[in-house]
């Protein structure tokens, strides 16, 4: 290893504080509050999903009384 004049020391010192800061804690990351609040499918296809369920239900309990 080579020898470190006390300039290169000082240095190489906050170098290691700056990236240590950064290992602890990480980059910033920019916060998702938009993909949290809105779901992964649109409020139409949910509907209609909801309308298939339901009416397909209903139908079967129609056609057992009948």
């Amino acid at each position: 290893m080579a020898i470190q004049t006390p300039k290169q020391r000082l240095a190489n010192e906050k170098f290691n504080k700056n990236i240590e800061k950064h290992r602890k804690f990480g980059k910033a990351k920019p916060a998702k509050s938009d993909a949290a609040s809105n779901p992964p499918i649109s409020k139409y296809w949910m509907y209609a999903l909801l309308f298939l369920l339901v009416g397909g239900g209903l139908l079967e309990l129609f056609s057992n009384f009948i």
